[in-house]
């Protein structure tokens, strides 16, 4: 074999190649593009659907050739229509279905139907110095809108709390590919202890059912072209009684004992938390029995009507669905003063006047203080004096030792010295009228003699 011929096959490899890299680069150079909004357009069944297609290139172009093509899976594509130089050959099958719109490449199809769903080929040959071509591939869904939807609860009529189940599911009319979910109060929820939801989601099972589960519940149907959501249900939980307390209009409470004044009414409420409202009964009691006294949520109690002064009530609330009830015990004590007003008058002492009362403490203490001081007592000494001459009289008077009876003003302790004979005598001289009070007899008057006497020191 001569060298020629063993350097053949080498040869020809070395063509091939050189011919397609210059044509990759032809291609690089003048490069077509094509360009679609998205790899998936979701349509609705009944209307038109435009699949947008544009396309560019950087080459001097003699013939520009478009074809679409449609493929279902496990399908061979198949021809719709064609385009050279904007002459359009369409497939007379589809001709009054599919049109191309110039002056790119794109598609409408009208009417769309669940039918024309599947992949959609466009193809774009562009032939000048040499042929280029790009192709892009678009897969077109189809779907109905769905319909508003209904909740549905099983049971109807309600469900008693930790004895029942509830069911809601959502039914929707019409719609494909339909997608569920559940809110509570304007919320989505979730799978949890108390709620199980379907394969599809469309139903949730709530068990056991409890008071909290009482709510605004909706569903929300969606699929690609549309959503809707259904009017708010509320389900009926039967519960209670919850929460029992009495309460009153007027009158003292502490804890569960009201204190009113003599006289007075006053009118109890009693409340529980309850679905169906609850029965109400109240009952009194006295020297050891019970008894019924009144039905319904309210008692009014007129204190003067009461013989006792304390006596003890009870209010029980009664469910007749969930068959629970519940109790609770207070007692009334009717007082002469109303303790009520006593706290009332306490809570409105102002510090104002605990101030002026403190202040006017201190001023007459102060005031207290300084009079005794001022006015200490002094000791001094009365003589009656008996039968004495008038000279003694005066001499008495001037015994003190101060001239002016002013700086014998003050506060005296008095010791009386009766005479030694024990019988009282006059002056032996006469003394003026002047001398004596008008009216006052002779011989019972008491001459004083004061003598100051010094304080002693301590």
């Amino acid at each position: 074999m001569g060298q020629d011929a063993f350097m053949e096959p080498f040869s020809n490899t070395f063509c091939d190649l050189q011919c397609n890299i210059y044509f990759l680069l032809l291609g690089i150079c003048s490069a077509l593009r094509l360009t679609v909004p998205s790899q998936t357009i979701h349509g609705i069944e009944g209307q038109p659907l435009h699949l947008t297609v544009d396309y560019n290139f950087n080459t001097t172009a003699s013939e520009i050739q478009i074809i679409w093509l449609f493929e279902k899976p496990q399908s061979n594509p198949k021809y719709l229509l064609g385009s050279v130089n904007q002459s359009v050959i369409p497939d007379l099958e589809y001709k009054h279905k599919f049109t191309l719109v110039p002056p790119n490449a794109s598609l409408m199809i009208n009417p769309l139907h669940v039918t024309d769903e599947g992949n959609y080929i466009v193809k774009v040959n562009v032939h000048g110095n040499g042929t280029i071509s790009a192709n892009q591939k678009i897969q077109v869904t189809v779907d109905v809108p769905v319909t508003k939807p209904v909740v549905q609860i099983e049971p109807s009529s309600g469900v008693v709390e930790y004895v029942g189940n509830m069911t809601l599911t959502c039914v929707v009319g019409k719609g494909t590919r339909i997608g569920y979910q559940w809110m509570k109060n304007g919320k989505l929820m979730y799978a949890g202890s108390s709620y199980t939801f379907s394969s599809n989601n469309d139903t949730v099972l709530i068990v056991p059912v409890m008071k909290e589960d009482i709510g605004n519940y909706s569903c929300l149907a969606t699929n690609p072209v549309s959503a809707m959501e259904s009017e708010i249900i509320t389900p009926t939980i039967f519960y209670g009684p919850y929460g029992l307390t009495v309460n009153s209009d007027r009158g003292l409470k502490v804890g569960e004992v009201f204190t009113v004044d003599i006289g007075e009414a006053i009118l109890f409420d009693c409340s529980a938390d309850s679905n169906p409202p609850n029965t109400y009964s109240w009952i009194r009691r006295a020297n050891n029995t019970t008894h019924v006294i009144k039905y319904g949520p309210h008692l009014e109690v007129v204190s003067e009507k009461v013989a006792q002064s304390t006596i003890d009530y009870m209010c029980c609330a009664y469910n007749n669905v969930t068959g629970k009830q519940d109790e609770t015990h207070f007692t009334v004590i009717i007082t002469s003063v109303g303790l009520e007003k006593l706290a009332q008058k306490g809570k409105s002492l102002s510090s104002l006047a605990v101030i002026t009362g403190i202040s006017l403490f201190l001023i007459v203490s102060l005031s207290l203080v300084f009079l005794w001081k001022r006015y200490q007592p002094h000791k001094v000494k009365v003589m009656f004096m008996f039968s004495r001459p008038g000279a003694d009289y005066r001499k008495a008077q001037t015994f003190s030792g101060h001239e002016s009876a002013l700086d014998d003003f003050g506060i005296y302790e008095f010791v009386a010295f009766p005479d030694p004979t024990g019988v009282p005598t006059v002056p032996s001289h006469s003394v003026s009228s002047s001398d004596f009070v008008q009216g006052q007899d002779l011989h019972s008057t008491v001459y004083e003699v004061i003598q100051h006497i010094p304080e002693q020191q301590e």
